[in-house]
């Protein structure tokens, strides 16, 4: 029988229009969220400079997301990291298949090419909803 990695441990929301958006709980769901869980196609967020979760935001076939629907992807992954009080947050924003895994680095540790930057304020969309019930308030990175 063939290895099947774990599958990653995510808060899950969705976001009006239908778009799936999923964030790493740890290091090592980040690495399996980003690089065994994610198409090269869907959208990848992480606040810049700061530690948190990767954010995925899921690819709808023939479908590409508005800005609106971006920032509230980077909004999510400003929310899940330590700028989750801040003000206004840098988010980078790229493509899974323009990320990738440095050798010899730790878990959660990336390096994208082709990022956009989107500033936004950390936060939960008022109209999404969370997978779990663990994303809300309270919930951290």
């Amino acid at each position: 029988m063939p290895y099947e990695p774990p599958e990653p441990r995510c808060w899950h929301y969705l976001l009006p229009g239908g778009w799936s958006v999923r964030a790493g709980k740890t290091d090592e769901d980040n690495d399996l969220l980003t690089f065994r869980a994610s198409a090269g196609s869907d959208w990848w967020f992480h606040v810049k400079g700061v530690s948190g979760s990767h954010v995925v935001l899921r690819s709808c076939r023939g479908m590409e997301p508005d800005r609106g629907t971006l920032e509230g992807a980077a909004a999510i992954a400003a929310w899940h990291s330590k700028a989750r009080n801040a003000g206004v947050v840098a988010v980078t924003c790229t493509r899974v298949r323009h990320v990738g895994k440095p050798r010899d680095a730790s878990p959660g540790q990336v390096r994208c090419q082709a990022e956009r930057v989107l500033k936004v304020r950390p936060g939960l969309p008022e109209d999404a909803s969370s997978g779990d019930g663990d994303g809300g308030p309270g919930g951290g990175p």
